[in-house]
């Protein structure tokens, strides 16, 4: 045992001595004074760059919001568009914006919720469940302008559907759908096994524990997802220019079949009409002011979500 041991020590010093001869100190200081200077200008580089994002948006906020200041008022809220911007409002597109999300909500969270758990809970592990899976997640980047022919296509003219809300509703279901999936996908991934195996242990089935034990541990994750995917559409213009909507309503809409106009798209048209009528720049930045706002509120909402219901195991 003695004898092994001084071999053991012997090789060890020998194994240190060999790395002093290789390892400058000179050397090795130099390198980590070079790591630390890159490290330097990286942290400078990045910080830049935030500040300047930051300074542009800030810029872009400001010019935005002065140029609504005088616009934005109760009958700006409640009024009905017009072709005089003095009498213009966006009733209508506020309650055509709110329509669309009642159609576009309940089928995004049904069909995205339903498919993450067939894939996760239910499906074999296999070359069919990683085709599905890639190409779910591709979808997520496809621009949404194809989304918008597709839409056209298939709901516009082969189910007659037209520019009406329902047409609409569902082309950006189908334009959100894959972010839905891919969120609540993560999260029923990030439920514990042993939760699930508890639940099989006391005599639980398969979709018991799914309803009862992963469901309720995922929601906080699903909703987070689903929350900002909803918030995605109804900040989208390029679907809805090509499903054709209408950019002048002068009556509100009363049913899912009628015609509508959204706040991204009357912003957009009222930007390129200020090259006719500068009192229109006020009406889009008014206009954009209040989607801001709804956007806030709703992003605002996932993180109370997350924050309020996410559990640590």
């Amino acid at each position: 045992m003695d004898n092994t041991a001084n071999t053991l020590e012997n090789k060890f010093s020998h194994n240190i001595n060999m790395n002093k001869k290789f390892i400058d100190p000179k050397a090795a200081m130099k390198r980590i004074q070079k790591r630390r200077l890159y490290n330097k200008l990286a942290e400078t580089f990045f910080s830049v760059i935030i500040v300047f994002i930051l300074f542009v948006l800030g810029l872009l906020l400001y010019e935005t919001i002065s140029t609504s200041i005088g616009w934005l008022d109760l009958d700006f809220l409640m009024g009905r568009l017009s072709i005089r911007p003095e009498r213009a409002g966006i009733k209508s597109v506020i309650i055509g914006s709110a329509m669309l999300m009642v159609v576009v909500a309940p089928v995004t969270l049904v069909i995205g919720v339903a498919t993450a758990i067939y894939l996760e809970e239910y499906s074999k592990k296999g070359f069919l469940h990683g085709m599905i899976s890639v190409n779910i997640s591709n979808l997520a980047g496809v621009p949404s302008v194809i989304f918008g022919l597709l839409g056209l296509t298939v709901f516009g003219r082969l189910f007659g559907l037209g520019s009406s809300i329902l047409a609409g509703g569902f082309t950006l279901s189908l334009l959100v759908l894959p972010n839905v999936v891919v969120s609540s996908q993560e999260a029923i991934k990030a439920v514990p096994n042993f939760l699930r195996e508890a639940s099989y242990g006391l005599g639980a089935t398969k979709w018991t524990t799914v309803r009862k034990v992963v469901l309720p541990s995922a929601i906080p994750g699903i909703m987070t997802g689903s929350i900002l995917a909803l918030s995605r559409a109804i900040g989208e213009t390029a679907p809805l220019v090509v499903l054709g909507i209408p950019t002048l309503i002068l009556k509100t809409p009363g049913s899912f079949m009628d015609d509508f106009t959204t706040l991204p798209i009357q912003i957009y048209y009222w930007t390129l009409d200020t090259v006719l009528t500068a009192e229109y720049a006020n009406l889009a930045a008014a206009t954009i002011v209040v989607l801001l706002t709804i956007l806030f509120l709703l992003n605002s909402v996932a993180i109370v979500i997350r924050n309020k219901f996410q559990r640590r195991y």
